[in-house]
């Protein structure tokens, strides 16, 4: 025993001479290093004291720090800041459901803030914001060369209160002014309806009532249509939702999936690195799903649509998402506010990051540009406008070969024909992935 340890005891000190002789180098340069930060640091203060001693005006010590701590994180990239304790607080409450403001969620692009999608039934919404638009003037004042959360502080203001807001948008020559009036505003996460025998969950923000949303929406539904055997699949509908909690998005992909992983996440240390997957039980029971994506979809919506594709549990349908591929971290810190840092990138099932590329659709579908109704002369009548038929000719055959009951069933199926193609003219791409499930359910049942 004691020659066991005394034998250890020697390999440990020729080892750390060993190491001392190679690491003498490195150790140089670690002092180095360290040497350098102190004198930028002390830098730093040199500056710091002699803005606070010679500035044209006092300006408040602690809005010097908050602004050098600030502009130290933003150097990193567009999601990483610092949030004061207001802001720390405006965040907790968006996650719950409620706040205040316009209903937009944006990033900094160029120097200006670039809308990545508008909020449903918001009043940013209501005026016509759309994703992709850059907001360059608040109240007529630009917006260049602020931070991002200098721009948003601009932007937000009391309940009722009326802001103007100058928007650049693709495919128009000219900025124009927008109108919005803020108000308080409550997040609906997940939204129900049923188009046919589809069933379509809207999804608007991953925040914490995400899931138990989506499962008392579609628990809600299957109960009105008596059952799952009633309903072709579900269009689960992504469109314009900028994301948010990881935990939600992991809960939605897992609400469809039986097994294998949803997403990954790899951070700067290996040991970081994390793997979430699904577990056993799927809401829909292996029903057909469509996802719908657009530009405004990001982050938690790329997760949830990367998992989903990737195990080809669904169809993906729309046009390429926003590419938002990585995970932020908030961090409490002294003086209760928080330093929100970009700590790992996630990586879809199949090892694909979406980082600045966005989750392609299987089938690419752009929502056309609305055109303007064309009014109908008052004098025209209803009658006159729709096309005639042979059953509106005077003295005209009744067909002889249905029953009662298969009349009436004929008409239920013209009256959803249609109402899909009223749905092509209100939303072309929601239009479009109802079909498919029609389409795949037609060929099942002719199985």
């Amino acid at each position: 025993m004691k020659k066991f340890v005394m034998a250890a005891i020697g390999g440990t000190v020729a080892g750390v001479l060993m190491t001392t002789q190679f690491a003498g180098p490195l150790i140089a340069q670690q002092a180095d290093k360290t040497s350098s930060v102190y004198e930028q640091l002390d830098l730093f203060g040199d500056i710091f004291e002699r803005i606070r001693a010679q500035y044209v005006e006092e300006v408040e010590s602690s809005d010097l720090i908050e602004a050098a701590i600030n502009g130290m994180l933003t150097s990193l990239d567009p999601h990483s800041s610092y949030l004061p304790p207001k802001d720390f607080d405006d965040m907790q409450v968006q996650t719950r459901g409620e706040f205040g403001g316009l209903g937009i969620e944006v990033t900094q692009e160029e120097g200006f803030v670039k809308v990545v999608s508008p909020i449903d039934d918001t009043p940013a919404d209501k005026a016509g914001i759309e994703a992709g638009d850059f907001i360059t003037h608040v109240d007529g004042e630009s917006i260049l060369g602020l931070t991002l959360d200098q721009a948003v502080e601009l932007m937000r203001g009391p309940v009722g209160s009326e802001i103007i807001i100058t928007v650049v948008r693709k495919g128009i020559d000219e900025p124009f002014d927008v109108s919005i009036i803020r108000d308080t505003i409550k997040l609906t996460a997940v939204r129900s309806r049923v188009v046919g025998n589809t069933v379509v969950l809207r999804v608007t923000t991953f925040n914490d009532q995400t899931f138990p949303n989506l499962q008392e929406r579609l628990a809600e539904v299957l109960e009105e249509l008596g059952g799952l055997d009633n309903i072709n699949g579900v269009v689960l509908d992504l469109r314009n939702n900028p994301g948010g909690l990881l935990t939600q998005a992991i809960k939605v992909s897992d609400a469809f999936l039986d097994a294998g992983e949803i997403v990954s996440t790899r951070g700067r240390n290996p040991d970081d690195s994390e793997r979430y997957n699904a577990t056993a039980g799927d809401l829909i029971d292996g029903k057909p799903m469509v996802v719908l994506i657009n530009g405004g979809s990001a982050s938690a919506s790329e997760i949830v649509t990367g998992a989903l594709q990737d195990h080809r549990r669904a169809i993906v349908v729309g046009t390429k998402s926003f590419g938002k591929g990585s995970v932020q971290t908030v961090m409490p810190l002294n003086g209760n506010g928080a330093m929100r840092l970009t700590t790992a990138r996630y990586y879809t099932p199949s090892g694909r990051s979406i980082q600045a590329l966005g989750v392609s659709p299987d089938i690419v579908v752009a929502q056309p540009p609305r055109e303007p109704v064309a009014e109908v002369p008052e004098d025209e009548s209803s009658a006159a406008r729709r096309t005639r038929t042979e059953a509106d000719l005077r003295g005209s055959l009744d067909n002889d070969s249905m029953t009662e009951d298969e009349r009436k069933q004929a008409l239920e199926e013209q009256q959803k024909a249609e109402e899909a193609a009223k749905l092509r003219e209100e939303d072309y791409q929601l239009a479009y992935a109802v079909d498919i499930l029609k389409g795949l359910s037609a060929l099942d049942s002719a199985k």
